[in-house]
């Protein structure tokens, strides 16, 4: 949730979001709508977890968030980097037939088409 925006220097700017009823001014130079969707995605998630469970300390709560997104990180990368090792055997294969192609048409017997 967004409180306010304030001109911090021509590099950054400071901007205020809310995450688990607590107000955070964030100094970035980065897109603020990106800083925004950052703070509410951890708010959601700090939400989510302790309607899920009976602590109210919002520390425990905070760790146990951060958990849960280095989890769904963690799952993520490894299932990018299943995807980049399927793609990069992909690719190579395509290489490999079209190399057998070229070579094929370049030992092929040129055929010459005449008008009739």
């Amino acid at each position: 949730m967004v409180v306010g925006k304030e001109k911090a220097d021509d590099a950054s700017q400071s901007i205020r979001v809310e995450i688990y009823n607590q107000t955070y001014n964030i100094r970035s130079d980065g897109d603020n709508d990106y800083i925004l969707n950052l703070a509410e995605f951890v708010d959601g998630k700090m939400r989510e977890i302790s309607s899920g469970t009976l602590t109210v300390d919002s520390l425990k709560v905070a760790i146990l968030a951060a958990l849960h997104i280095a989890d769904e990180y963690q799952r993520l990368k490894t299932e990018l980097e299943k995807n980049d090792a399927l793609l990069a055997s992909r690719s190579a294969e395509c290489a490999e037939m079209l190399d057998r192609f070229m070579k094929q048409k370049e030992n092929a017997p040129q055929e010459f088409e005449t008008e009739q």
